[in-house]
């Protein structure tokens, strides 16, 4: 059930019972009740007088003039004083008695007025209230026995009001926690989002999405262990765009990069899911091939990948250096680059001389 279904007696679990052992801890007897009940006449007469002077001296205090802020807000608090002191000398604080008392705590707590400013007009009501109360009674022990019991009911009101009072801050307490709390994990979860797209970013070259260079002797060096455990070859095929030099000197960065994110595609294209594709350099590029030959890897990236990059892009050719790895001999990861570029370049020269004839 929802906490607006619920009364506030509901929320805060006070019933009948509950109400005679709060009584019974103050000593608040049906005696008590009678003897504030008896003054309710003389009281009812002198109420006007007693709220009007009680609210010319809250007023005075500056801190309780601003909250009450306007004519109106003070006329409105003159005529539910009225009913408070009435409900005082009522002889019954039942439920609907104490549920008012609980509303109070509520309603000054959502307004602002603090504990001290609650307890100093308390303390004023009941010095006018003891004043008119000797004044109604002749009897000097009934007036005693009157004001004793009065004092009861007041701590009885006190303990109310404090209790939804201090329930209220609990409750906005719990509520700024449960919003930091799902704040904080919001948060963290933008956090893990960004760390992870930042992550990605660092692995990946941002122009054609291949990973990036920095992880390349690591994921080398981990395919190189893997294989050798299991006795298998891997490659290793170093791949240069030919004269991409002039395209960026005569056509400009723009054209190199489309060269650039094309060729990469096409690399993406004739890949397997298990290799690892990397940008080498400016117009270079490093891939690995686990479990792979070097005849399995010349028909992957001489072979398919030139056919792919001519439907692809004009005027575009590679020079490609393969090296296998394995199953007898496991060079080091740096050695394997190195033979690799100087394959590629074997390659390029090769291309550069069939031009010439």
């Amino acid at each position: 059930m929802k906490q607006t279904d619920q009364t506030l007696l509901e929320q805060m679990r006070i019933t009948e019972f509950d109400i005679s052992n709060r009584k019974m801890l103050l000593a608040l007897t049906q005696k008590d009740c009678d003897l504030l009940k008896g003054c309710k006449n003389s009281i009812e007469m002198m109420i006007d007088s007693l709220v009007t002077v009680f609210y010319e001296l809250q007023t005075s205090i500056p801190e309780i003039s601003l909250l009450i802020g306007d004519a109106d807000t003070l006329s409105r608090l003159e005529n539910a004083q009225r009913h408070y002191v009435l409900d005082l000398f009522s002889g019954l604080y039942d439920l609907e008695y104490v549920n008012n008392r609980l509303r109070i705590g509520l309603v000054h707590k959502r307004i602002g007025v603090e504990p001290k400013l609650y307890l100093s007009a308390i303390s004023t009501l009941k010095g006018l209230l003891v004043n008119a109360v000797r004044e109604s009674i002749d009897d000097v022990d009934v007036a005693a026995e009157t004001l004793a019991a009065l004092d009861k009911l007041f701590l009885f009101d006190i303990t109310l009001v404090f209790e939804t009072y201090i329930r209220s801050l609990v409750s906005e307490i719990e509520s700024s926690k449960e919003k930091s709390e799902q704040y904080a994990s919001s948060l963290e979860e933008k956090v893990k989002e960004r760390t992870a797209q930042l992550e990605e970013l660092s692995k990946n070259d941002p122009l054609t999405g291949l990973l990036n260079v920095r992880g390349l002797n690591e994921t080398l060096i981990r395919v190189l262990r893997a294989a050798q455990r299991r006795s298998e070859p891997i490659c290793l095929v170093y791949i240069d765009i030919d004269d991409f030099k002039i395209v960026n000197d005569t056509q400009g960065h723009q054209a190199g990069d489309v060269i650039l994110t094309a060729v990469s595609a096409c690399i993406k294209k004739v890949s397997r899911t298990e290799d690892s594709c990397f940008r080498y350099g400016g117009d270079e590029f490093c891939l690995l091939l686990p479990n792979c030959s070097e005849s399995k890897a010349e028909e992957i990236y001489i072979n398919r990948l030139k056919a792919e990059i001519e439907k692809k892009v004009e005027n575009v050719a590679i020079s490609v250096g393969i090296v296998q790895a394995g199953p007898d001999e496991y060079p080091e990861a740096e050695a394997l680059i190195h033979e690799g570029d100087q394959k590629m370049y074997l390659d390029k020269k090769k291309h550069k001389s069939e031009k010439k004839l």
